[in-house]
């Protein structure tokens, strides 16, 4: 009878010793699921920031582009203009 209470007692403290773990693993989880949500929370503010965000960035440097299309274009028909009334101010 000792025995099989020896057993049991045994079994109990596997069975405990087993749901510590299975405890810590759970709050282990929990933290890494929150620290994965916080970066991607930083993430989503990092690509979506409506002045710092990447589509922010991006907007402007089109937009920047295009000023800078506008003044090369300008520049060269001017030189363009310039060639071309030279050319017939010689004939």
């Amino acid at each position: 009878m000792s025995n099989l209470n020896q057993q049991s007692e045994d079994r109990i403290r596997s069975i405990e010793n087993t749901l510590v773990r299975m405890e810590h693993i759970l709050e282990n989880i929990a933290q890494m699921q929150t620290e994965a949500r916080q970066n991607m929370v930083e993430v989503r503010d990092a690509v979506y920031h409506p002045d710092t965000g990447l589509y922010a960035r991006v907007k402007d440097l089109e937009q920047w582009q295009d000023g800078a299309k506008k003044i090369i274009w300008s520049g060269g028909l001017s030189i363009l203009a310039l060639v071309t009334k030279t050319f017939y101010d010689l004939l």
